[in-house]
């Protein structure tokens, strides 16, 4: 029996006729308004030669041209700062959002108080989903910087009646000792931060302010790690809680979530988006089951839309039921792998999220990064790891470099580094280093 603050409302399910039907209907009443108010959407639809009025929909839905991030950013590099997809004049836009790119150019994206709180409600299934109620505490351990991250998470808990705490600008000494203090029962940062509390919890030399055990959720996002089955056991068992995944992007929002009966599966929530699923390199429609790149339509955030959004996420669709009674589609494992993420290295295509599959599966490995040279005419790939105190540094690097030859078929040096040599971070980790002879190292990592 799932708790009365977990159980999915009616409109998360409805049958799938009616579902899709209601989806077409705020398609078409999005597309009235871009057409008639959307400078960057009136354009795309004109060279697309689309009559909004003609379209059955969603029927009618794939003759609707993709957008791209490229395509955004060079709105925005054209007509400056915003671009020109904003569909209200500008004096009705109150909050300021970017991209958390490290390389290149960050996508600014702006909302009115109307799209803000459509993000809030979205993110309100989120904590739904997760049994989270007004009777909780939920604790922020992020910068609250111009990156979205949990800024709309923190709204909405507090509009749920959540006690919501922010802990930015804070060590993560100073986050233990508050969570000791206050005693939070869910916690909402990435999964590489979740992992980074327990290193210093334990490396503390006073009590552990975990052991009190009241966290009971974890609800991480910006990073596969929550559907990354090793990774996701390490920080369950780290703290005794429930990690619940959910993922989504700035000029996006709140995508997907996981619901208490269904784990390594997120849910899309269908009632706010129209999500497809299709060959990343033709665009054609991929059928569930098989693996394809998440194309999102957002039917809410009309102040500043994207439609058939590429969202570069690798994804499977599955259409099989969930023991929640949600009628909405699911993505088993999560997002799988970032398109853009993907190296060939000895004709090999090698992800981020495999490697650290891998990786996070031996016990002794603290930290580690990958590096990736493609400054020759093959591209090499190397680890380094930091092992926890009384483990065999040489022994734990031939167990890492076995495991990743026989995942990924390659043979991969490992080598181990000092404790506290490699970076820590708060919000997304940084841990796949690409060196290219034209631009040198770029970090890869998901991007939100």
């Amino acid at each position: 029996m799932l708790p009365r603050s977990a159980r999915p409302p009616d409109e998360e399910c409805l049958p799938r006729a009616t579902l899709v039907a209601r989806q077409g209907e705020r398609l078409q009443s999005l597309l009235r308004i871009v057409s008639e108010s959307n400078d960057f959407y009136r354009r795309k639809l004109a060279v697309a030669g689309i009559d909004v009025a003609r379209l059955t929909l969603p029927a009618d839905l794939d003759t609707l041209p993709f957008t791209t991030k490229a395509e955004l950013i060079a709105d925005q590099a054209a007509s400056p700062p915003w671009g020109t997809v904003p569909t209200e004049p500008l004096e009705r836009y109150t909050r300021y959002s970017q991209t958390s790119s490290t390389t290149g150019r960050p996508l600014r994206w702006i909302d009115t108080p109307e799209s803000w709180q459509w993000m809030l409600d979205c993110w309100k299934a989120v904590f739904r989903a997760a049994g989270v109620s007004d009777r909780d505490r939920v604790f922020f351990p992020f910068s609250f910087g111009p990156f979205l991250g949990f800024w709309t998470a923190f709204d909405a808990a507090t509009q749920i009646g959540a006690h919501a705490i922010p802990a930015g600008g804070m060590t993560s000494a100073q986050r233990l000792g508050l969570i000791e203090a206050l005693a939070p029962t869910v916690v909402c940062c990435t999964p590489t931060y979740a992992l980074r509390l327990l290193d210093v919890a334990r490396e503390g030399t006073g009590p552990d302010p975990l052991a009190a055990r009241t966290v009971r959720v974890i609800i991480v996002a910006g990073e596969p790690g929550g559907s990354i089955p090793a990774t996701r056991r390490r920080i369950e068992r780290g703290w005794g809680a429930r990690v619940i995944d959910h993922h989504g992007l700035t000029e996006v929002g709140p995508i997907s979530f996981e619901c208490l009966e269904g784990p390594g599966y997120v849910h899309v929530n269908e009632c706010e988006y129209i999500a497809e699923v299709v060959d990343p390199a033709t665009g054609d429609p991929v059928p569930d089951g098989r693996q394809g790149e998440l194309v999102i339509t957002n039917l809410g955030r009309t102040a500043s839309p994207v439609i058939r959004y590429r969202t570069r996420d690798l994804v499977v669709r599955t259409g099989e039921p969930c023991a929640c009674g949600r009628t909405l589609a699911r993505l088993a494992g999560g997002v799988v792998a970032r398109a853009d993420d993907m190296v060939s290295v000895r004709g090999v295509n090698v992800y981020p999220a495999a490697v650290e599959s891998v990786l996070r599966t031996i016990d002794a490995i603290v930290e580690f990064r990958c590096t990736v040279r493609a400054t020759g005419p093959q591209a090499a790939i190397e680890v380094e790891i930091e092992v926890g105190a009384g483990a065999d540094a040489g022994a734990t690097a031939e167990l890492a470099g076995r495991r990743l030859r026989e995942a990924l078929g390659l043979r991969v040096p490992v080598a181990p580094v000092a404790p506290a040599t490699l970076p820590r971070f708060e919000m997304k980790a940084r841990r796949f280093v690409v060196e290219r002879a034209d631009r040198g190292p770029q970090e890869q990592g998901n991007v939100q």
